[in-house]
């Protein structure tokens, strides 16, 4: 406790933690400033995710670079998993959908291009595992080819109806489910030789104690899901006031805000020329949005939400979450990286956001 407390007596950053409780103040007592209540939720995560960091960092040390990449990217998609639990039980499958494909988007492109450049910035030429990101980018391509599959067939045969799209749906969640799992055991037991860290990367700050790193751990992952939980509720009315589209604000804002432990950790990791670290958490928490997230997403609206959800995304955003995915095994595929690479990756991101920005796609 004594190391977590000097932390944040040191890092001026983790003094924004005084928006926290500011959030759960202005919840109660003004429900309807949703403007208000957008700002301060976004001030909140921001020192949340900056503690996430440090400790998945403390964990990593212990764990190694594979682990803790995985350790980080669970954690934080629980915040967009606690995001689309609540769109799903109100019935807002347009919410939900948007926010699966941007937070797919937003991690292979605005993470691992952030990564690229902040850590290119620091360091020449910086490597990493060349096939643990191969499998990572394998998975998300199956991930996109199962997400494509019920929007064409929809699209190019008039007969496929609801209940066959229905159908459909549950038969590849089912299978992704699978497919991750075994994922899981290739790259964290049979093989996981081959997913040791390219480089060893700079000498930092002494750890914190596991127990602490996981205690915070713990404890950080629950505030941000509630602060999320209020974010989400606030932003569509902050939209309005701010000029911003229904489809930009799930696509970008609501990924962004979701992803933002998860960034700190990977541009911090970046920095210090753990680039393997940034890798794990961007293609990890990517493959897993889309590989579980989404499956189980689709089994539980059988369960919490008034009817069930498909796999059907409109064509736009299937289309974005394709060339993300090419992106991704492009870059990746010479296991080294210099700031530029992230500029290219970022400009991807940014044709989308600005695309979206200025003329949202029509959602089914």
């Amino acid at each position: 406790m004594n190391a977590l407390l000097k932390e944040i007596r040191h890092n001026p950053l983790l003094w924004l933690l005084v928006f926290v409780p500011a959030v759960f103040a202005g919840k109660a007592l003004k429900p309807e400033a949703h403007t208000l209540l957008f700002a301060l939720s976004v001030l909140a995560i921001v020192p949340l995710a900056a503690l996430l960091s440090h400790a998945t960092e403390s964990v990593a040390a212990k764990t190694g670079d594979a682990v803790g990449g995985l350790l980080n990217a669970t954690l934080g998609n629980l915040t967009e998993l606690v995001i689309a639990l609540t769109a799903l039980h109100a019935g807002q499958y347009m919410l939900v959908k948007a926010s699966i494909a941007g937070a797919i988007v937003t991690n292979t492109l605005f993470m691992l291009g952030g990564s690229f450049l902040l850590g290119g910035l620091k360091h020449h030429v910086q490597e990493f595992n060349r096939g643990s990101a191969r499998m990572q980018a394998g998975l998300l391509f199956l991930a996109t080819v199962a997400l494509l599959i019920p929007s064409a067939v929809s699209g190019s045969d008039s007969t496929a109806g609801a209940a066959f799209i229905e159908e459909l749906s549950v038969g590849l969640a089912v299978l992704l489910i699978v497919v991750y799992g075994l994922g899981m055991l290739f790259s964290l037991k049979t093989h996981r030789e081959l997913f040791a860290s390219a480089q060893a990367g700079e000498a930092g700050e002494a750890p914190w104690p596991v127990g602490l790193a996981l205690a915070t751990l713990a404890g950080v992952t629950v505030l941000v899901a509630l602060v999320s939980e209020v974010f989400v509720e606030s932003v569509q009315e902050a939209a309005v006031a701010f000029g911003m589209t229904p489809a930009f604000v799930g696509f970008i804002v609501v990924a962004l805000v979701g992803a933002a432990a998860e960034m700190a950790s990977a541009f911090s990791g970046a920095r210090k020329n753990r680039l393997d670290l940034s890798v794990g958490i961007a293609l990890g928490s990517a493959s897993q949005i889309a590989l579980f997230v989404a499956p189980v997403l689709v089994l539980l609206s059988y369960v919490i939400g008034p009817t069930p959800m498909t796999l059907q995304f409109w064509p736009g955003a299937v289309v974005m979450m394709f060339i993300a995915t090419m992106t991704t095994t492009l870059v990746t595929n010479s296991g080294r990286s210099a700031w530029f690479v992230g500029v290219l990756v970022l400009a991807v991101y940014l044709v989308f956001a600005t695309t979206l920005y200025l003329m949202p796609p029509r959602i089914q």
